[in-house]
C-alpha cells in the first residue's frame, strides 16, 4: 500500500496555523481517500488481491477522466464504459468496475465519514454518487462468462492427456532435462479433471491433502482430497471441502500413485507441495496456464479452451454419468445450485442416449396400445 496521511493527520494538515505544508493539496487527498478506503476494506476483512484490484480500478478510471472524485460526473462512467466497450472488455468486467465504483462513491459520501464536508470546505465541491440504475450494467444472466468458456468433449480429453503423456516419454528418451517436470503436469491436470479444481485449489495441494475414504479402501490415501484453499466469499477466509473420488475416475489412482511413489520425491523439494518446482517452490498459476495452453496446442485442440475448462468438463461427465446434483454441487464448492448449472453442458452423445431411450419407450407404448 502506498504511503498516505490518515484522515486524521490529513485533518491537521490542513487546519488554519498548521506547521506541515501540504503540496499537491488535490493529489494528498485523493491519496488520502484511498488509503483510508482500503483501511475500511481490511476491517471489514477483504483479501488483499481484493482490495489491491479495487485500488487499481478507481486509479484508471481517475487517470481516464483526468478529475478527482469530488470531480465526477455519471457522464464520466458513461464515457469510460463507453472506452472499455470499444477495446472489448466483457460485460461482466465493466460490470465489476461499475460495482466498485459504487462502492467508493458510497464510502465518500457516507455520513459515518467527513469526505464531503473536507471538499466543500478546500474545493468548493462535493462527491457523489455517479453510479446510477440507467448508466451501469446490470447482472442479468446467470453467467456472463465468454461463450468460448465450456466443457471438453470425452474425445478432446482423451487427446489432451495422451499428448501430456506423450511429452514425458519424448522428454525422457531425448536425454533433455524436463522429463520430471512433464509428468508432473501430466498428472497436475488429471487431478485438475478428476475431482473439478480451480486454479488456486489445485496449486494449494499439499502431500497431507490426501485422504483416506473408509468406503473404498482399495484406493488408499488417494481416495479424496482435502482442498484448502477453495474460493472465499464476502471478505471471508478461503473456504474448505473434500472431494471424493468417484469411481468413473478410478483411472487418476495409478497415475498418482507413481507419482507420489517414484516422481515427487526426485525434486528433493522441502515445501510440502504436491506440485513442487526445481527451485523448491510450488508451480505458479501463470505457469499452469502456459503449460496447459502448449499442450492444447500440441493436441490440436480449440485454442478457446483454457484450465479452467477441465473443471467445466468435471461437472459436465459427472451429470452425464447420473451423479445427483446435489452431490455435484457440493464435490465442486458451490454454494448455490445455479451455479452448477452454469457449469453443465451435455455432450451430443448424451442427449442421443436419451433421446434413444425416450423413443425406446414411446414405441413400447405404441405397441402395447
Amino acid at each position: 500500500m502506498q504511503p498516505f496521511l490518515a484522515f486524521s493527520e490529513l485533518l491537521q494538515a490542513l487546519a488554519p496555523g498548521a506547521s506541515v505544508n501540504v503540496l499537491r493539496l488535490e493529489e494528498t487527498v485523493f491519496q488520502s481517500m484511498l488509503g483510508s478506503w482500503a483501511h475500511q476494506q481490511m476491517s471489514r476483512g477483504l483479501s488483499p488481491d481484493t482490495i489491491d484490484g479495487r485500488d487499481g480500478a478507481i486509479r484508471r478510471f481517475t487517470d481516464f477522466t483526468e478529475r478527482y472524485p469530488w470531480q465526477w460526473q455519471a457522464s464520466d462512467v458513461d464515457e469510460y464504459s463507453s472506452h472499455l466497450r470499444v477495446l472489448g472488455r466483457q460485460r461482466s468486467t465493466i460490470r465489476q468496475l461499475h460495482g466498485t465504483l459504487s462502492l467508493f462513491c458510497d464510502y465518500l459520501i457516507s455520513s459515518e465519514y467527513d469526505w464531503v464536508e473536507l471538499c466543500e470546505g478546500h474545493f468548493g465541491d462535493v462527491p457523489s454518487q455517479v453510479c446510477l440504475p440507467w448508466n451501469t450494467t446490470k447482472h442479468v444472466a446467470d453467467y456472463e462468462g465468454k461463450p468460448s468458456n465450456r466443457s471438453m468433449t470425452y474425445d478432446e480429453i482423451e487427446r489432451f492427456f495422451q499428448v501430456a503423456d506423450s511429452r514425458v516419454e519424448v522428454t525422457a528418451r531425448s536425454g533433455k532435462k524436463g522429463a520430471l517436470a512433464a509428468l508432473r503436469d501430466a498428472q497436475m491436470f488429471k487431478t485438475a479433471y478428476a475431482f473439478g479444481l480451480r486454479r488456486a485449489e489445485l496449486r494449494g495441494l499439499d502431500d497431507h491433502d490426501l485422504h483416506y475414504n473408509s468406503r473404498v479402501p482399495k484406493w488408499g490415501r488417494f481416495a479424496a482430497l482435502h482442498v484448502r484453499f477453495a474460493k472465499a466469499s464476502r471478505g471471508g477466509p478461503s473456504r474448505r471441502r473434500t472431494v471424493l473420488l468417484v469411481p468413473h475416475m478410478e483411472w487418476w489412482v495409478e497415475g498418482m500413485e507413481q507419482w507420489m511413489d517414484e516422481g515427487r520425491g526426485l525434486f528433493g523439494a522441502s515445501v510440502p507441495a504436491l506440485w513442487p518446482t526445481e527451485r523448491d517452490t510450488r508451480v505458479s498459476l501463470p505457469y499452469m496456464d502456459r503449460r496447459f495452453a502448449a499442450l492444447r496446442q500440441e493436441a490440436g485442440l480449440d485454442p478457446a479452451l483454457k484450465l479452467h475448462c477441465l473443471r467445466h468438463s468435471y461437472v459436465t461427465h459427472l451429470i452425464e454419468h447420473g451423479y445427483l446434483d446435489r452431490f455435484v454441487q457440493e464435490q465442486v464448492g458451490h454454494l448455490v445450485a445455479s451455479s452448477t448449472a452454469i457449469y453443465t453442458s451435455v455432450s451430443g452423445d448424451f442427449k442421443n442416449q436419451i433421446l434413444s431411450d425416450a423413443l425406446r419407450r414411446f414405441s413400447t407404448l405404441e405397441e402395447s396400445g
